[in-house]
């Protein structure tokens, strides 16, 4: 074999090696946004350049929920003690809008104060490698899980309480936890009365799952819309776009959704608002 078949063979096995070898550590720099999504797969946050919300004006209903919160965070930017919360209750009134919501106006009140970072709800198992980048980042997190909840033999829940406890590291200094979920307590009632119904110790066995729930310092009930709130979300949404055309009966169509739908709230009311815009060939931006 001359050198230069050998060179040939030498390049061949290095280029089968590097495509063996794992691929390299990403790089999560904090500095790069303000918003992340976490991908547990590859350990990586990453950035989002623009994060889907709705204005914190345009949020209706749920002024308690707003001030409690929102004082929360304020504190927890100001680097002083504050509460992990959970948001619980129906589907669609504003819980995740306003977490989305806050985080934009607290950044607006003080520039870079806070970083948003989303943790889908099948990759809490990799809450503690998460806490770990976040730890070395430095900066103040405000980390998101949207509709939380867990389902009978699913037992990644005490992954969830053991960061929520702190452990023997304690929850870092600069991350708070917010979760949303329409489950008061994260678990189904049906769970709950398996575990009676099974268990050697109905109390014991129950109370294990329940008191996940105890680990969040701060709970916020959100609670169905009467009809003149909704109008009023309507109504916000359709000025805020400019849909207040006089030749839209706008209450009246408004409620004609609501009622196809079984249900007004929030939600509701912005699928209306998108099918409006798109008759009126307008862009809701």
């Amino acid at each position: 074999m001359t050198d230069i078949d050998l060179y040939k063979v030498l390049d061949r096995i290095a280029d089968a090696l590097e495509r063996l070898a794992p691929p390299p550590a990403p790089d999560n720099d904090l500095s790069a946004a303000d918003a992340f999504v976490w991908h547990a797969d590859r350990a990586w946050l990453e950035p989002v350049p623009k994060v889907n919300r709705v204005e914190m004006a345009l949020l209706r209903g749920i002024d308690m929920q707003v001030e409690q919160l929102m004082d929360n965070t304020r504190r927890f930017a100001d680097g002083l003690p504050a509460n992990n919360a959970l948001l619980w209750g129906a589907r669609g009134t504003g819980k995740s809008s306003l977490v989305k919501a806050l985080h934009a106006e607290i950044n607006a009140e003080r520039p870079d104060s806070l970083v948003l970072v989303e943790i889908h709800r099948e990759d809490i198992p990799s809450l503690p490698a998460l806490l770990a980048v976040l730890r070395a980042g430095g900066r103040r997190c405000l980390l998101f899980c949207d509709d939380l909840s867990f389902d009978q033999e699913d037992t990644s829940y005490k992954s969830l309480k053991a960061v929520l406890d702190g452990g023997i590291e304690g929850r870092p200094e600069n991350v708070l936890f917010y979760a949303t979920s329409n489950r008061r307590h994260l678990i189904s009632r049906d769970m709950i009365e398996n575990e009676r119904s099974t268990a050697i110790n109905p109390g014991e066995a129950v109370e294990e799952k329940v008191s996940l729930s105890d680990r969040f310092g701060l709970w916020l009930g959100f609670h169905n819309v009467d009809q003149q709130t909704y109008f009023q979300i309507v109504e916000g949404y359709a000025r805020r776009y400019g849909l207040d055309d006089p030749a839209v009966d706008l209450r009246r169509e408004a409620n004609e959704w609501a009622v196809t739908r079984g249900s007004r709230s929030g939600r509701v009311a912005w699928q209306y608002i998108q099918n409006l815009a798109g008759r009126l060939g307008k862009t809701l931006e």
